[in-house]
């Protein structure tokens, strides 16, 4: 052991820089974080813009690049899993957009026996983390080290979805992370003074200066070093050698969906008939370990426009040159938005007692990633299934650490997954149709006029419908055979090891994870400090009235 420290925290995401940040407030905890990636450097203007963030999807500088086994539901398709590799890790290269979810995903953890994570007693931590731009109330946070904003970059589309929308029967909301989720309305995103506000630049930045406080970049973790069933450090290579440091009290795996529990396995922790296949020796069986793997997969609809207003008239060289000067200079303009300014959540049938289908409203005909898009103006409306019954895994590819984990998550593999996505099509085009986009709309782009029956629907999805960049639930949380923590994010069977990422999420919440997962962050580091839980908050949610007989 080359160093000793109280805790090791292995990755610098979402909750990995929350926890660090909260225990070396305390000047007698020594912290290490080990961060496989590089700095997020402050002339690396892909990461800091927000309107770069799909350049971000593509660059293996920055994110692990991962790809899928071929999906047999997705017509064998080998599809992308971007994850970051950077300070920040994902808070660094996602589209930034802010929502915590719907209370009833809380209320369902707890309900599955996991005492401390209902809504009431997860909405303190949401509070504390966040510094919200539009101020303080009783369900949002004002002097959090997130900064939560918004930005209104071309009003007349953002302002005809959420008129459409209206006009089709659903409700508007003006906060899809406060009282009501349910409806069309404007989305906030992490950013301040029009620059990314990663869980690296709110938490471990300010931190870094602490004396007890050491972050190793380019450190890639090997295993998890253990004393009998104790962990006790972690095995890293940086710099081609081979580094080992010893953690006194515990360490916290933050690695991700994908990279924790690919650690944990390579540590001896997993189904023991797998690991005994790579000559790892078994430290714990728990056969969860990179099971129960889900996702949110994504859709769209997009139209042509009739008026050239979209992002598209920015989308050339003069334009970027220019958009990209404003945004330097200044802080300000089209680069300062991830443009995903407006959305919602809907139902997509009666019986859902709470939103199952998500929207990001986007102001160009594109794929996400920006790696395709159409030759003019245009819109779209991204579209996809909240609670996913597919299931999928991650699995060793080699005991090397620096071979890439075999993944595959079944997208589309229940007749609940393509019912929903399907439904969520028709509601998007009728939502489309409505009177206050007569002005924009030209011809569908997509899927195209001619996909109408089930079949032409669902060969549209197995062919263009992507990840929506949200996979989890890898290491899950629970007390049941396939359980990997416990409630306390305490590694069963095993003593000092925690994972506090989106893996340990029993199932996928109802929207975007990078606000989850810091409040797990959050809540994880009151836990591992021996802090007293924040009080709860009882506070009224929304519920539609008639949700049992009526869509909307």
């Amino acid at each position: 052991m080359t160093k000793a420290f109280d805790y090791i925290i292995v990755g610098t995401g979402s909750a990995g820089s929350a926890i660090a940040n909260r225990l070396s407030a305390k000047p007698e905890n020594r912290v290490l974080v080990l961060e496989a990636g590089p700095p997020d450097y402050w002339w690396n203007w892909k990461v800091h813009m927000p309107a770069a963030f799909p350049y971000l999807l593509r660059n293996d500088a920055v994110n692990w690049d991962y790809r899928t086994e071929p999906e047999p539901y997705m017509n064998n398709r080998v599809m992308n899993c971007p994850r970051g590799r950077v300070l920040g890790g994902s808070s660094s290269i996602n589209g930034l957009v802010y929502i915590r979810g719907h209370a009833r995903d809380y209320d369902r953890w707890a309900q599955a026996g996991n005492r401390g994570w209902s809504y009431a007693e997860v909405l303190p931590y949401f509070k504390r983390a966040e510094s919200r731009v539009k101020g303080a109330n009783e369900y949002r946070g004002g002097d959090g080290p997130l900064r939560v904003s918004w930005q209104r970059s071309i009003p007349p589309l953002y302002n005809a979805w959420i008129e459409a929308a209206r006009q089709a029967g659903y409700p508007i909301t003006d906060d899809v992370n406060g009282y009501q989720q349910e409806g069309i309305g404007p989305y906030e995103m992490t950013s301040r003074n029009g620059r990314r506000w990663s869980s690296a630049r709110a938490y471990l930045h300010p931190a870094m200066s602490r004396p007890n406080l050491t972050v190793e970049t380019r450190a890639l973790a090997r295993r998890v070093l253990f004393e009998g069933k104790r962990a006790v450090g972690i095995e890293y290579e940086q710099g081609g050698e081979i580094r080992q440091a010893r953690a006194e009290r515990e360490v916290v795996l933050s690695g991700g969906a994908i990279n924790s529990p690919q650690l944990l396995m390579l540590s001896g922790i997993g189904d023991a008939e797998e690991l005994k296949r790579w000559d790892i020796p078994l430290t714990q069986h728990l056969p969860g370990v990179g099971q129960n793997l889900q996702d949110h997969l994504e859709c769209y609809v997009q139209m042509a426009s009739t008026k050239p207003i979209t992002l598209f008239r920015k989308y050339n060289f003069l334009g970027k040159m220019t958009t990209g000067a404003e945004w330097l200079f200044f802080g300000t303009g089209w680069g300062a938005s991830n443009h995903y300014e407006a959305g919602g959540f809907i139902r997509t049938r009666a019986g859902v007692e709470h939103p199952d289908i998500q929207y990001h409203f986007f102001p160009m005909a594109i794929n996400p990633d920006g790696s395709q898009i159409e030759g003019g103006h245009g819109f779209q409306a991204h579209m996809g299934p909240m609670r996913p019954t597919s299931r999928g895994w991650v699995k060793l590819r080699s005991a090397d650490p620096r071979d890439k984990v075999r993944l595959q998550f079944n997208y589309m593999s229940t007749a609940q997954d393509r019912q929903e996505i399907r439904d969520g099509i028709r509601l998007t085009r009728e939502i489309l149709a409505q009177q206050a986009f007569d002005e924009f709309r030209g011809a569908e782009l997509a899927p195209g006029p001619g996909v109408q029956s089930d079949a032409d629907i669902d060969a549209f999805i197995r062919a263009k419908a992507e990840t929506a960049y949200h996979p989890c639930s890898s290491c899950k949380m629970g007390t049941d055979s396939m359980a990997v923590v416990d409630p306390e994010l305490k590694v069963h069977g095993v003593e000092g090891l925690r994972v506090a990422d989106a893996s340990i999420m029993p199932d996928e919440i109802s929207g975007n994870l990078n606000a989850p997962t810091i409040m797990i962050g959050e809540k994880c580091s009151d836990m591992m400090l021996g802090n007293p839980p924040l009080p709860r908050l009882e506070v009224p949610v929304y519920i539609a009235p008639d949700w049992a007989t009526k869509q909307r």
